[in-house]
């Protein structure tokens, strides 16, 4: 596919809002919390958080949506305007707004207000669409039930018979239209779509989710659909009872979920645009909802901050592990980093990262440079470089983010990171650490936790060579007679 080539997202857009504040006492009138505001936020959400999401891939972005003319849009617009190209239906009604009023980082009510709803596209509106539809490399439908979907389903049906076509839908929208490359409702949507005014039970295994699925998929005459499962990852399924693929996610962060769909819809869309399987697709889009999660959701300033293309998208770009830091402190969470060389990845290195990944709400690895591997290991190592290095490590699940440091010891970077927990490997005692002198100035713990036993860079190494020097390459002229 041609990176040229734009990712078109349709759907309604919000305006969300989040109020922060303290609850220290109830009040005098009611048995209900009294909250002091601390601060408060408004971004992008619906088809606009989407859009926003999918334009971190770097690939340019074009939003189809209908905001209005109210006050309250203008810094809407704005914000997306600074990712986004947008193209514009009227709206009838006042901006849908989503408010959530939080105390320590946890959603205690939500409020809805408005009632928006796009009115029909003129002559030239409807034509830019086509135009920006025959074009797209792909296109995602955020689909929010206020019925844009609806007002442009000819046209969305005409893009889903050459374009890779991703659909989020919803209870109170339209079904997706025949022939969408992928479905991704949740398992509350999916159970309300296939059963109306039906509910998942907490004991529904993945055969119910499943079998839901393949009966959307025949249902709406769609390839693929995501059942998405939260924590628990997601089920692709196809229609005709084919077994279903199912992509757990390691990660359990406890981290606020607004906007983890979104997220999820999103890469989903751009892998495909980039030429991706939907089973390609999914993986992907599991992997990044989780990390959506983990650094704070659609409510980390930091997501807001990030210039165009600057955030974590397909490309699986490593996250800032500072910013992630940051976010993870601002909800209590728990910062876990560890560190090392990793320059052959094993056994070993992946039992002790998912290990450290548990013990909190990131995991952020301090990796050596080159120039400190050789001081460290002698000549001849590394045996693969820096980047090489990251790359492996960023494309591992329990890996939220990584760091390197030029020093002999990761000591001045973990000033800079000040984690809440350092996990060492090995048979070390925790008081023994080079670095527990420098976690005491903040309160930090040690922890360290078991290789698995034979398992050693060195020991790895050492056998290559054993081998190569019984089994000499062939010459030139020997191996190609």
């Amino acid at each position: 596919m041609d990176d040229r080539q734009p990712l078109v997202v349709i759907g309604d857009t919000l305006l969300d809002q989040d109020v922060d504040g303290e609850v220290n006492r109830l009040a005098p009138d009611a048995p209900v919390p009294v909250v002091d505001v601390l601060g408060d936020r408004s971004r992008p959400g619906g088809a606009g958080l989407a859009a926003a999401l999918a334009a971190r891939s770097g690939r340019p972005t074009v939003l189809i949506t209908a905001l209005g003319t109210e006050p309250a849009a203008d810094p809407l617009r704005a914000a997306l305007e600074q990712r986004v190209r947008l193209i514009e239906l009227p709206l009838r009604g006042t901006l849908p707004v989503k408010s959530r009023v939080r105390t320590r980082n946890r959603p205690l009510l939500r409020i809805d207000r408005g009632d928006g709803a796009p009115g029909p596209p003129g002559h030239g509106v409807r034509a830019a669409v086509r135009e920006v539809l025959g074009e797209a490399a792909a296109v995602l439908v955020a689909d929010y039930g206020r019925g844009l979907a609806d007002a442009l389903r000819d046209e969305l049906a005409e893009a889903a018979r050459r374009t890779p076509v991703v659909w989020d839908p919803h209870p109170r929208g339209g079904p997706p239209v025949a022939g969408v490359r992928l479905a991704t409702p949740n398992a509350t949507e999916a159970c309300a779509l296939d059963t109306p005014g039906g509910r998942p039970a907490e004991r529904d295994g993945l055969r119910t989710h499943g079998a839901r699925g393949a009966r959307l998929a025949e249902r709406w005459r769609a390839a693929t659909v995501a059942v998405t499962l939260g924590e628990r990852g997601a089920l692709l399924t196809r229609a005709g009872g084919h077994s279903p693929m199912y992509v757990p996610t390691t990660r359990t962060s406890g981290g606020d979920p607004c906007g983890a769909g979104d997220c999820f819809a999103a890469t989903a869309a751009a892998a495909l645009a980039a030429g991706g399987l939907p089973e390609e697709a999914v993986q992907l889009a599991v992997s990044e909802a989780a990390a959506f999660v983990s650094s704070g959701g659609a409510g980390n300033p930091a997501l807001w901050e990030d210039a165009p293309g600057g955030g974590r998208g397909p490309a699986r770009r490593p996250a800032d592990p500072f910013a992630l830091a940051d976010a993870v402190r601002a909800r209590d969470g728990t910062v876990v980093a560890t560190g090392g060389c990793f320059d052959l990845l094993h056994a070993g290195h992946v039992g002790l990262l998912e290990n450290a990944r548990r013990t909190g709400d990131c995991l952020i690895v301090c990796v050596n440079s080159d120039a400190s591997v050789r001081r460290l290991k002698g000549p001849g190592r590394p045996l693969n470089p820096l980047d090489d290095r990251v790359r492996v490590l960023s494309g591992l699940s329990s890996v939220d983010a990584v760091a390197v440091f030029a020093e002999d010891t990761p000591e001045p970077l973990l000033r800079r990171l000040r984690p809440d927990i350092w996990v060492k490997g090995g048979d070390y005692r925790a008081d023994e650490l080079p670095e527990a002198a420098a976690l005491g100035e903040w309160g930090g713990q040690a922890l360290v936790l078991p290789y698995l036993d034979g398992r050693s860079t060195t020991e790895i190494a050492r056998r290559v060579a054993l081998t190569r020097s019984a089994h000499p390459p062939l010459a030139a002229d020997e191996a190609h007679p």
